[in-house]
This record gives C-alpha cells, sequence and structure tokens, in this order.
C-alpha cells in the first residue's frame, strides 16, 4: 500500500452508532478480516465517551474476541454495568449484521492526586529508531493494518525475527475520519499487535492465536508514538501469554497482557 492508496481512515461514521470499515482495517491473516487494533480502539472510543465524566479515565479495558471481526459495517453499543462516585464500570459491544464480534468491559475510575508519586518500575524504552523501509511479515498480507501503521524495529529486528521483541509504532491515518484520535485510542489501536512483537511461538507451522486483549494504563499516553517491548510465556498442555510493557517517549504509561491459543494445524 503507497501512500497515495491509503484510505482516510480505518472507519467512516456512518451515524446512529454504524461506522464503515476501510481496507486499511484489514489484518495479516485475510484481506476479508480486520487486525484487532481498530475495532478495539472504536469500540475503546465509544466506552470512553459513554456518559463521559470529569475526571474520570479508563484506567482498564478487557476486550475478547469470540469471532473474526469482518472487514464491514460494524454497530457499536455501550451501557452502564456500575455507576459511582469515583468508579464505573462499562460494557460494550461490537455488532455486524446482528452477531456479536467484539466485546469489551472498562473500568472508569477517578483521577489520581497531583502528589501522587511518579512511580516507574522498569528501565526506560529504547529512543525511537529513525525512519525504516516498510516492515514484512512472512506469510502476511500486507496491504491493510500493517502497512497502516509505520513500524520501528530494533536495527536488525523485524516482524520474523524471534522474540521477545522491541518495536515503537505509530498510525499513518485517523480511527475515525475527520476526528482527532485521543490517548487511549491510539493506545488500543497498537495494543493488539502485542502478541506479533513477542511472536516466540511458531505461529507458521502451528496454530497461534490471541483470544483477548487487557490494556492497563496508568496514566493518559501522549504523543503519537508507542513502544511495545513484549515477551511471550507458554506451557505444554497449557496455553501461551504474551506480556506487554507500553511506553510512549515520556516512558512507562501501561501495560498489555493477551491469552493465546497454541495448537496444531
Amino acid at each position: 500500500m503507497n501512500t497515495e492508496s491509503w484510505p482516510e481512515s480505518f472507519y467512516r461514521h456512518l451515524g446512529g452508532g454504524r461506522y464503515a470499515s476501510s481496507p486499511a482495517t484489514a489484518g495479516p491473516w485475510s484481506p476479508k478480516t480486520q487486525h484487532g487494533g481498530p475495532p478495539s480502539a472504536l469500540l475503546g472510543r465509544a466506552l470512553e465517551r459513554h456518559a463521559a465524566r470529569e475526571g474520570l479515565r479508563i484506567a482498564r479495558i478487557t476486550l475478547d474476541l469470540p469471532r473474526p471481526v469482518p472487514v464491514g459495517e460494524l454497530e457499536v453499543h455501550v451501557r452502564t454495568l456500575r455507576s459511582g462516585g469515583r468508579t464505573e464500570l462499562l460494557e460494550g459491544e461490537l455488532t455486524c449484521d446482528g452477531t456479536s464480534v467484539l466485546v469489551a468491559r472498562a473500568w472508569k475510575i477517578a483521577a489520581s492526586p497531583a502528589d501522587t508519586p511518579s512511580l516507574r518500575p522498569v528501565p526506560a524504552p529504547p529512543g525511537l529508531p529513525p525512519a525504516q523501509p516498510a516492515q514484512t511479515m512472512a506469510g502476511a498480507y500486507l496491504d491493510g493494518y500493517l502497512s497502516a501503521m509505520e513500524w520501528r524495529f530494533e536495527p536488525g529486528k523485524a516482524f520474523d525475527t524471534p522474540g521477545p521483541g522491541t518495536a515503537w509504532a505509530r498510525q499513518r491515518i485517523p480511527l475515525v475520519a475527520g476526528e482527532e484520535d485521543t490517548p487511549l485510542t491510539r493506545a488500543l489501536t497498537l495494543a493488539d499487535s502485542n502478541w506479533a512483537v513477542a511472536f516466540e511461538l511458531d505461529h507458521q507451522q502451528g496454530f497461534v492465536i490471541n483470544t483477548d486483549i487487557t490494556l492497563a494504563l496508568h496514566r493518559e499516553p501522549v504523543g503519537a508514538w508507542f513502544c511495545i517491548r513484549a515477551a511471550t510465556a507458554a506451557s505444554p498442555h497449557g496455553s501461551g501469554l504474551a506480556l506487554g510493557q507500553l511506553d510512549d517517549e515520556a516512558g512507562d504509561c501501561g501495560r498489555i497482557l493477551q491469552t493465546l491459543l497454541v495448537a496444531d494445524r
């Protein structure tokens, strides 16, 4: 996908909670199904806007992927499960032709006081590498999400390099046409790539896929660029876990966790 052919955005708002998906949402496995990042961000956008209250922010969101999300028209549904003075629990769903394709729960919590100490339990991320050629991935469909994001790996590394992995990335296009992205939607657009940055299990010879995405943010991210430092845990007769450290150019801002189904093809 060259710069002249990039769609205007990942989605176009059709009104009434309905959205048209652009070809940029297509994931690495098929041009007909979406990467988990854009629909996660679309649902996160709706949860963030739902009954918005001053001083509350989404601190954690968990998204479950019961089936592949088609590159088609999506409808967003959100409701409040609990609302208190300092916390709210929300639930959201994306449907396509009446079928549930993505569900989520999110906690909104009150912002911490100004005198809360700044605690950073991990080392600072590596610096943003200089511009790199377009990334590739063996056996993947490249003319969708993978091209709609700009990727910068450590020198000599790429998606096909066995993990653990480290990559910086940012969107080339906005989530919804005519709108400015928020810190939460930018983080969610990238978060599902966590396990692909890690790539320690052989996803070509075997079958490896994530069933969910959990993003926890202890502060609002800043800027367009994010760094994922990801690794994988796995056990025989068990499953896999992709564990990610999320940084922006100011440093540590959160964590990503994904459950991995590991099976024979």
